[in-house]
């Protein structure tokens, strides 16, 4: 069973950025990709991001260009947000992509207010 950590949420102010951290709890992060979602209060959860292990990421639309995905290696991944803007508040979370089926972190909060 492999679980998986997030952390660097927090509140900040429209236009701030904040670095998001998934870590696993052994090497998956090579193999599979890796995701993040979001589910703001009253909402679906949402993709936001992927990262393939060769390294191709892809952006819902309204993130690109302001959010970037990363590995660090192959247990920590990070999702890094700029320009953040209230709409961005949400719980976010990391997810496995493996084949075996999804797992999912518990999230970290953030919030964008002013």
């Amino acid at each position: 069973q492999v679980h998986l950590v997030e952390s660097g949420g927090g509140s900040v102010q429209p236009g701030g950025s904040l670095r998001l951290s998934c870590a696993a709890s052994e090497s998956m992060f090579d193999r599979w990709s890796v995701s993040w979602y979001r589910q703001a209060p009253g909402n679906q959860r949402e993709w936001v991001a992927t990262e393939t292990p060769n390294g191709n990421p892809n952006y819902l639309d309204s993130v690109k260009g302001r959010f970037t995905i990363s590995r660090d290696n192959d247990v920590t991944v990070h999702l890094q947000m700029n320009s953040l803007k209230p709409e961005d508040t949400a719980t976010y979370y990391c997810k496995l992509n493996s084949p075996l089926g999804g797992y999912w972190g518990q999230g970290t909060q953030v919030i964008v207010s002013s």
